[in-house]
C-alpha cells in the first residue's frame, strides 16, 4: 500500500505516510486514511519522507484533510517534505 496509517495508542494522532508519487492517483486511497477513522483523531502528521513526486492535486488532497479535521484551526503537521527541490525556503 503506497499509503499508510498509524494511529497512536490513545487514539488521539493519525500520521500518514505516503510513498511513492503523491498525486491524483493517490485520491481515494489518501481520504480513506482519514475519512473512515473514528475517533477522529485530534492530530494528524502527513510523513512525506518516503515521497518521490507530489503535484498540485496533492496539495489540494491536503485542503481537502484540513477541511475535514478542523477548517480554520487543524492541527496537521506535514513532515520531511522536499519543497526546497523547487523553491528557497528559510
Amino acid at each position: 500500500m503506497a499509503v499508510e496509517t498509524d494511529f497512536s495508542q490513545e487514539g488521539k494522532k493519525l500520521t500518514i505516510k505516503v510513498k511513492g508519487r503523491f498525486d491524483f492517483g493517490k485520491h481515494q486511497e489518501f481520504r480513506d486514511a482519514y475519512e473512515r477513522r473514528q475517533p477522529r483523531p485530534d492530530s494528524v502528521v502527513v510523513d512525506l519522507k518516503d515521497t518521490t513526486y507530489l503535484d498540485s492535486s496533492a496539495l489540494g488532497m491536503l485542503l481537502l484533510l484540513r477541511d475535514h479535521v478542523g477548517g480554520e484551526s487543524p492541527d496537521i503537521r506535514v513532515v520531511h517534505a522536499n519543497f526546497e527541490k523547487l523553491f528557497d525556503i528559510s
